[in-house]
């Protein structure tokens, strides 16, 4: 307060008082504490926990819808294999007829028409007469030698062979033939006609003897 000497002590007015001004011309966000820190590692730790954890889930259930749609496959395809197994013997009547002349008329019809449901299926027939032989789709019922023939084929299709995809219905049931060996073994029936040829030839020699050997007895 000042002092006037006229008009004597005049009060004057007080000047806020102003707060210092915080150094440097910006504001510094806060550092984490080592708390926060910690805090973060761990929900980083938790969060590729979990996305493993649904990565391995999801990998298991497309395993399983896999492994789901495979069994249904084959459990059809073993239904399907089991229905046409069962009309089979009706196919075979139809060939016979067929190979008789007496696949006509209505019959006729009718058999093409079931020829051509069960190949909608997926069924198809096999074996010719010349095909090499092959033990997963043949069934060999006679055996025989032959000239001309480089391995063992089928000779004659005794019955053909029905399969559906890779699944072997029924073997088609042949007769085959392989290659002459070159040292042959000698069978019972070979050596008996050779004992007969020369039991025979032994019988010409003493029916054409010497004369003069009869004379002298």
């Amino acid at each position: 307060m000042s002092s006037d000497p006229i008009h004597g002590d005049v009060p004057q007015p007080e000047q806020p008082e102003t707060e210092a001004a915080p150094s440097g011309s910006s504001e510094r966000p806060a550092e984490p504490t080592p708390d926060a820190g910690d805090e973060l590692a761990g929900l980083k730790g938790q969060l590729a926990e979990r996305t493993s954890d649904l990565q391995r889930l999801q990998a298991e259930y497309v395993n399983y819808k896999r492994r789901v749609d495979r069994d249904r496959e084959l459990v059809g395809e073993a239904a399907t294999a089991r229905v046409l197994a069962d009309l089979l013997p009706v196919l075979d009547d139809i060939d016979r007829a067929r190979d008789h002349g007496e696949l006509e008329g209505g019959f006729k019809a009718v058999a093409e028409s079931l020829e051509r449901v069960v190949e909608s299926f997926g069924l198809e027939r096999f074996g010719r007469p010349g095909d090499e032989f092959d033990p997963r789709i043949h069934e060999a019922l006679m055996h025989d030698y032959a000239d001309g023939v480089d391995t063992t084929i089928a000779q004659t299709i005794l019955q053909v062979g029905y399969r559906v995809g890779e699944r072997v219905i029924r073997p088609a049931r042949v007769a085959v033939v392989e290659p002459k060996p070159i040292d042959a073994p000698v069978t019972p029936e070979s050596s008996g006609e050779q004992a007969a040829e020369g039991a025979s030839a032994g019988s010409q020699a003493e029916s054409t003897g010497d004369p003069e050997d009869d004379q002298q007895q």
